[in-house]
């Protein structure tokens, strides 16, 4: 399969395929293409194995448009929409292998019910604890 034609809808990057069907695939998964401006998104070109935005240094292959998960959801919706969030430094936090929770982040595997029940109690530890800390310094 390859994408014939490639258009931005919101938060949302969208492909038609040779095949006529048209797929799309969440901005999440590409911050320098969410944040860019709408002249650097127009400048891309397609090569054999999917587009290319040269001054985004940014690639999407065409078989992404194919991924069963097209939107992150869980704990990769968390990681992805707030990129401020050290993922090595939190791995440590909670005693995981960053490699293992970059790998849930990117869909690559996925985390346990447990698992992520875990993650999730330490992200809501982490917001306490900031919010904690926040208050400690304007009073």
């Amino acid at each position: 399969m390859t994408i014939t034609k490639i258009w931005f809808e919101g938060e949302r990057l969208y492909g038609l395929s040779n095949d006529g069907r048209t797929l799309w695939q969440s901005l999440l998964y590409y911050p320098r293409l969410r944040f860019a401006q709408k002249k650097q998104r127009e400048t891309y070109s397609f090569n054999a194995f999917g587009i290319h935005w040269d001054q985004l240094d940014e690639d999407v292959s065409f078989e992404s448009f194919a991924y069963h998960d097209p939107e992150p959801i869980g704990i990769a919706r968390i990681f992805l929409t707030y990129p401020e969030i050290n993922v090595s430094a939190f791995a440590r936090r909670i005693g995981m292998k960053q490699s293992l929770l970059a790998a849930y982040i990117h869909g690559s595997k996925h985390p346990s019910h447990n698992q992520q029940e875990r993650i999730l109690s330490a992200l809501r530890l982490l917001g306490k604890d900031l919010f904690s800390a926040a208050e400690e310094k304007t009073s």
